[in-house]
């Protein structure tokens, strides 16, 4: 591994996890204030650690091959985005078997830091584009 590919993987990931952190505080504390009676099917832990894996394998694979000189990295990124949506629906698949009587807050708990990840991973992997 070149050492430009370990720069941006390791200052990715701390901004991965510092984002990841105070999101999760944010939503721990509103689920215990605002919805500490409802019994949700995913613990909160799982729904963040899903997204930091996710979010991680794909901008790994763009970084790797940015860093190694593939210029064309859009067909990765579609690969990648294709991967994230299928490993979505193989983590949802349980809940949506169990016919969940209220769906609201488990649908909530899971893609509003869903799409907060996803904009995070477009614009990290749009500046890391942008800066050749």
């Amino acid at each position: 591994m070149n050492k430009l590919f370990k720069k941006r993987q390791a200052n990715f990931l701390v901004q991965l996890l510092v984002l990841a952190g105070l999101m999760f505080g944010i939503h721990s504390y509103l689920n215990y204030h605002f919805a500490s009676e409802v019994d949700l099917f995913f613990p909160l832990w799982h729904i963040y650690l899903f997204h930091i894996i996710t979010v991680v394998i794909v901008y790994t694979l763009i970084n790797y091959r940015e860093s190694i000189g593939k210029t064309e990295v859009f067909n990765a990124f579609i690969l990648g985005m294709l991967l994230k949506m299928i490993l979505t629906m193989v983590f949802l698949l349980p809940w949506i078997l169990s016919k969940p009587e209220q769906k609201g807050y488990d649908l909530a708990n899971f893609f509003v830091p869903y799409f907060i990840f996803l904009t995070f991973e477009v614009y990290t992997i749009t500046k890391l584009l942008q800066k050749k």
